[in-house]
């Protein structure tokens, strides 16, 4: 078995987006979950 490289070099840009939507979508969900927790937190139970 070969590896082709430059099918892996190919494939970083590929690899980059996706890794990049990740910690997007990460950020997204903790900054959803700080202004939840900033905004329950002024309410009394």
């Amino acid at each position: 078995m070969t590896m082709n490289l430059m099918a892996f070099v190919d494939n970083l840009y590929y690899m980059a987006v996706g890794m990049t939507g990740v910690f997007l979508v990460i950020g997204v969900i903790i900054a959803a979950t700080c202004v939840l927790l900033r905004v329950g937190a002024n309410e009394k139970a």
